[in-house]
């Protein structure tokens, strides 16, 4: 998957980054790019998606921003187009793009178990089905799913989330057998707790209880998290499908 000689490791590739504009989907559409990949980012908020893809100038590989809603057909489809269209192919597709609607199962409103399923799944399975259909005339491309440890472990709180979260693996792994053929490599990334807006909207009280359960005895970066991505893009995982990594500093073992 490499460049030429002396070049980034990643030049010559076509990323797509779901949920890229700010968080886990901003620090890896970074890492991908300082690495010479041309990146597409995605986010539904027009203006914070054009800050960060402010942010990503100036490095190794060219950035561009699309507005969409990865959870709808149109957009999905408008997005793998994008690549291929702007970038001449796709190579690498990141779904990283999630929300949370916490709540206790037994007071959990069917919109909130909607949306999270739309976010975190369905568009999932949307970007996957419109990425892979550009790989495979390639034949190759990896596909990199950002689950979650709640999807591994569950969440008190989060059933939908963690549900969601689940299926994500299931699709990772179902897929990638379906796609070795092509030379599609299909993995999933399971954050644990990392800085994020999303975890800063946890309450203290509830943030410091899972702290707790960390033997690492803190929370991980961003960076941290986009560092297995840029792994599992590179040239060193080449003969890895269907696996679940998890970044969490010991939460889940």
């Amino acid at each position: 998957m490499s460049g030429a000689p002396g070049a980034p490791p990643l030049s010559g590739k076509a990323a797509i980054v779901t949920g890229g504009s700010r968080g886990i989907g901003l620090a890896i559409a970074a890492l991908l790019a300082e690495r010479g990949a041309a990146v597409v980012v995605s986010g539904r908020d027009a203006d914070r998606l054009q800050s960060a893809v402010k942010s990503l100038d100036g490095l190794a590989g060219r950035v561009v921003g699309v507005v969409a809603d990865a959870a709808k057909h149109d957009d999905a489809d408008r997005l793998a187009g994008a690549a291929r269209e702007q970038l001449g192919r796709l190579d690498i597709l990141v779904n990283n793009a999630g929300i949370t609607r916490d709540g206790l199962l037994v007071r959990m409103k069917d919109d909130d178990w909607d949306r999270v399923m739309e976010v975190n799944l369905r568009s999932v399975f949307l970007m996957m089905r419109a990425a892979s259909k550009v790989m495979l005339r390639q034949k190759s491309g990896r596909i990199i799913n950002i689950t979650s440890t709640a999807g591994a472990m569950g969440n008190a709180g989060q059933a939908n989330y963690s549900a969601a979260k689940a299926g994500v693996i299931g699709l990772t792994k179902a897929s990638a057998r379906e796609l070795a053929h092509w030379s599609i490599l299909v993995n999933a990334v399971a954050p644990g707790l990392i800085e994020t807006d999303m975890t800063a909207a946890i309450p203290e009280s509830a943030r410091g209880a899972l702290l707790a359960q960390v033997p690492l005895g803190r929370m991980g970066s961003p960076r941290e998290v986009a560092e297995m991505v840029g792994f599992l893009a590179g040239d060193g995982a080449t003969y890895i499908t269907g696996q679940v990594f998890h970044v969490n500093g010991g939460l889940y073992i």
